[in-house]
């Protein structure tokens, strides 16, 4: 089904005539090798080494309608061929089909693309790999950044870098392309959010002037301490959240806090919190021309030894905006569902396994942490291309945002590890399931679009 939809989005042709690194194919072109890393993932397979299991098993490669595939020194020796400007190429064909697939989203997918930029740190404990070097925490690394669509949790680019290189590096640069992808696809506003290594104050003008609303934590320094100081008490307001759920039948007796029972009886340090409150005031950044809204949370604690208690606390934390039109707690709010982005960075390192570096030098892994990601890219286009039947609109649309948050360990147990039994008939091969799980309904229902003579 996968094979059949990246046929289908024509992205193998669209790589093979923008990426260009070989001179003649002796037998395999560049699709066939991006191709064959990403579905070694999209099939269980969690490093290079993997793709000896799928070149020895005859079913996977009748699936392809292939004799052989690239084994895995021929793959890495493939990723070493890269340099950066190969890698941004891919990357835009990669961001070319998911044009292509947003395109088939109803119109209310338009509204507002929102954008989250963060780092993270790819340890290694390799020696000899270009372009690793220690972080702030001793360890040997890579410190990619990931730009992503939050919308529909796509990597829309990912650029690697030495370890010891700060977050925000590159940051404004992939975030204006990121920015032009998403105005490409269709959509009618954008949104940028990151957290204080991100806030790029000297780009604040330019993306005002440019009809792009950001938010973004700003560091708590003394001058920002000084104008909360000078807020009057009226100003502040109480700072409710919503709880995480709601209860649809009864609520339960909550268990034992085991953890905090523990904290008290060795008398760790516990610093607890009391309340929040909020206000906002205008600020301007030494790097901008013009005046910003800052929103400060001013967070009560307590501070407590076991079950002692040791003093009161406070601490601020500030966001800078140019949204005017939204409430301060919708900006606190909408700056801290950024750290769904975590869960991202989290699924790219233990669900994909596209965050690793299994190379031998910066730019073979750069291409191999991008390439990867497309098992990620393929999954979430499979959930947006799900027809929506306007008899089971509600349902369908579930089931299609369920898929599209799904982590992958659960994607592939529902959508791709299907029990079958293999048929061959003349020239014909029959996939007879064997077994019924909640998902093959929405299995059928994106399998008859892809095999529909329907242009898209």
């Amino acid at each position: 089904m996968i094979h059949k939809m990246v046929g289908r989005l024509g992205l193998d042709g669209t790589i093979n005539r923008s990426v260009n690194l070989f001179k003649i194919y002796l037998p395999y072109s560049e699709s066939d090798h991006i191709l064959n890393i990403a579905y070694n993932i999209v099939a269980g397979g969690t490093c290079l080494d993997h793709l000896e299991l799928r070149r020895n098993d005859e079913v996977y490669l009748d699936a392809l309608g292939v004799q052989r595939i690239p084994d895995p020194t021929t793959a890495g020796d493939f990723c070493r061929r890269f340099n950066p400007l190969d890698i941004n190429c891919l990357q835009e064909v990669f961001n070319k089909t998911r044009i292509k697939v947003w395109k088939q989203q109803p119109d209310s997918f338009f509204e507002e693309a929102v954008i989250d930029a963060d780092g993270t740190m790819v340890e290694t404990t390799g020696e000899c790999k270009e372009g690793i070097d220690i972080n702030h925490k001793g360890q040997w690394c890579y410190h990619p950044l990931l730009v992503s669509l939050a919308n529909t949790g796509e990597p829309l680019y990912i650029v690697n870098r030495s370890g010891n290189r700060p977050s925000h590096e590159h940051a404004a640069e992939y975030l204006d392309r990121a920015i032009a992808v998403c105005r490409r696809g269709g959509f009618r506003h954008v949104k940028v959010r990151g957290d204080t290594d991100f806030t790029q104050t000297a780009h604040l003008d330019r993306w005002d002037a440019d009809d792009v609303t950001f938010i973004f934590g700003i560091d708590a320094m003394p001058n920002l301490y000084d104008k909360v100081d000078a807020l009057k008490e009226t100003d502040w307001k109480k700072l409710h959240r919503s709880p995480r759920y709601q209860v649809k039948t009864e609520p339960r007796c909550r268990p034992e806090n085991v953890k905090q029972q523990i904290v008290e009886q060795r008398e760790f340090k516990d610093i607890r919190l009391v309340r929040e409150y909020v206000a906002e005031f205008t600020y301007r950044p030494v790097k901008c021309r013009k005046d910003y809204r800052v929103i400060v949370v001013w967070k009560d604690l307590e501070v407590y030894q076991g079950q002692k208690k040791l003093f009161d606390d406070c601490r601020c934390f500030f966001y800078i905006t140019n949204d005017w039109d939204s409430s301060p707690e919708q900006i606190v709010f909408e700056a801290n569902h950024r750290c769904n982005q975590e869960n991202l960075i989290e699924q790219q390192k233990n669900g994909v396994h596209a965050l690793t570096a299994p190379l031998d030098n910066l730019n073979s892994n750069w291409a191999y942490m991008v390439i990867a990601s497309l098992a990620w890219s393929l999954k979430a286009w499979s959930a947006l291309l799900l027809p929506v039947s306007p008899r089971w609109r509600e349902k369908h649309t579930q089931e299609k945002q369920r898929l599209l948050r799904m982590d992958f360990a659960t994607y592939r147990n529902a959508i791709i590890n299907i029990p079958a039994q293999i048929v061959r008939t003349g020239r014909t091969i029959i996939y007879r399931f064997l077994a019924w799980n909640r998902w093959q309904s929405t299995f059928f229902r994106l399998f008859n679009r892809l095999t529909t003579t329907q242009h898209w």
